[in-house]
């Protein structure tokens, strides 16, 4: 796939990816409602960038109701500017990766 990571291309996870980037974190219904995600979605796609170690999830609660807020994380900032990379190179029409 030119070099594409799957865990970066994915659509859904892309979105995750992106909103991310441009705060320093987000909880779980922040990302849900705003991604337009199902709970369970959201749960797998979440799940799978912190296998990859593209975000960190720390859970807490906050009276008695949990909270899970979800970063990302400098590998995780890399492989989005890489992925970037790769697609302004198959823009341009160059070979990627």
């Amino acid at each position: 796939m030119n070099g594409l990571d799957p865990n970066v291309h994915q659509p859904a996870r892309l979105r995750i990816l992106m909103l991310l980037s441009g705060i320093d974190s987000a909880d779980f219904n922040f990302l849900r409602t705003t991604l337009d995600l199902s709970n369970g979605n959201l749960s797998a796609h979440t799940r799978r960038l912190e296998e990859a170690g593209y975000i960190t999830v720390s859970k807490t609660f906050e009276g008695r109701m949990p909270r899970t807020t979800y970063s990302l994380t400098k590998v995780g900032r890399e492989q989005l500017d890489e992925y970037w990379r790769i697609m302004d190179e198959i823009r341009a029409g160059g070979a990627a990766g």
